[in-house]
């Protein structure tokens, strides 16, 4: 068919900041060029070994070899709930409240069908995650970038929301800890998100993957009071009513578990089951043995992840040492596996061109801030995905690079 027509909705989905650099980065191997990987938020780290015994006995067990449909999560559904109340205090019903997901990307790209009509905004962190727009372009939505900046603590201001927008607004999507720029959000933050969505009927998603990725005490979000194991805190804190909040888990930083694609949605029940609705119109479930090295994980020993946690502090604290050794001063996350580091000056328009660049030049990969939104023009991400001896390789061939 030399006339194939193809849908609109694609045209903004062209360009991917991991495609665009997987390509920069083939190039480079291609030219003999010793890769050094820190381009992607992947954890090199390995799921444990309680996790890995779960998996392998299901495979020896038939009944796990067929289709999987909603009534067969229910213990999995039954320990993320279980994992809620522990860490956050709140309680949550498994049957009407919880939603298994292949990763919390899932959730991002595939809820904004059960909410957005074409032409509906959504409201989405700008930098933010590039499976947020997708999805509300996938619903043919339309997006409002929300510009977070360096003097509000990398927070959006509701304020700046221009009145007709709202009008036009059915959802607002928020994640903290933060990637691309590691920040993190105080609960007064996220009681003020509530209130503003509960004003403007707005749907509230929180994405919330890096909840245990959190490195030392940060004030008035670790208030031990109402969030009693976590230093972050969830959505659900600051809308115990569920009233217009849904929050999506992945295990894949908190327990390494990032290739087995397992996460879940949680908050309120209609909200669930409207996503319920459109996940049955494209998929089942996983595998069944996935889900019990999910409960394995949830359940079990966390040993596991107090030893990530530990191990990419350690990682950050080498990078952003090295980094200030060569001149560069980046600020110090306190969350994630990601640094967020503004470019020098004669850069500060080109992220891409300078990830390129330094890809093509020295094979040192990192993502260029503008695949995060336009408010990331002028930053690159490094994710800490390497041992500190590699890491303090990587900034030694990024100093060679910039001088």
């Amino acid at each position: 068919m030399t006339n194939m027509q193809f849908a609109k909705r694609l045209q903004p989905l062209q360009s991917n900041v991991f495609a665009d650099m997987d390509r920069a980065k083939a190039i480079a191997l291609a030219a003999g060029q010793q890769v050094i990987d820190l381009s992607l938020g992947s954890s090199d780290l390995p799921a444990q070994a309680h996790v890995i015994e779960a998996i392998a006995q299901s495979l020896h067990d038939r009944s796990t070899h067929g289709y999987l449909l909603f009534n067969g999560t229910l213990g999995f559904r039954e320990a993320a709930a279980n994992w809620y109340e522990q860490k956050f205090g709140l309680k949550v019903d498994p049957q009407t409240e919880v939603l298994p997901l292949i990763g919390s990307q899932e959730g991002t790209a595939h809820l904004p069908l059960a909410i957005l009509n074409p032409g509906d905004f959504a409201l989405l962190l700008d930098p933010g995650y590039p499976s947020h727009a997708g999805g509300v372009y996938l619903a043919s939505g339309q997006i409002y970038p929300m510009p977070l900046r360096a003097e509000n603590d990398f927070l959006p201001v509701f304020a700046d929301i221009p009145a007709p927008v709202l009008a036009q607004s059915r959802m607002m999507v928020l994640s903290y800890p933060h990637n691309p720029t590691a920040a993190i959000a105080p609960i007064s933050f996220f009681q003020e998100a509530v209130a503003f969505c509960q004003q403007h009927n707005l749907v509230l998603v929180h994405d919330f993957p890096y909840v245990d990725l959190v490195f030392q005490e940060t004030g008035e979000s670790a208030d031990s009071s109402s969030n009693p194991k976590s230093l972050v805190p969830s959505i659900l804190q600051a809308d115990p009513d569920k009233s217009v909040s849904i929050e999506f888990f992945t295990l894949s930083k908190s327990y390494n578990m990032g290739g087995f694609r397992i996460g879940y949605a949680i908050g309120n029940a209609k909200l669930i089951n409207a996503l319920r609705q459109v996940k049955a119109a494209v998929d089942f479930n996983q595998y069944r043995g996935i889900l019990n090295g999910a409960i394995a994980a949830l359940t079990g020993p966390q040993l596991g992840v107090k030893s990530a946690v530990a191990t990419f502090q350690q990682r950050r604290d080498a990078f952003i040492t090295a980094l200030h050794h060569i001149g560069w001063n980046v600020p110090t996350p306190q969350a994630t596996m990601y640094i967020w580091a503004k470019l020098p000056s004669h850069w500060s328009q080109n992220s891409i061109e300078f990830c390129t660049q330094l890809v093509k030049q020295t094979g040192v990969a990192a993502s260029p801030g503008a695949g995060f939104g336009k408010s990331g023009e002028g930053y690159v991400r490094f994710a800490l995905v390497h041992e500190p001896l590699l890491l303090e390789t990587a900034v030694g061939r990024i100093a060679q690079f910039l001088h």
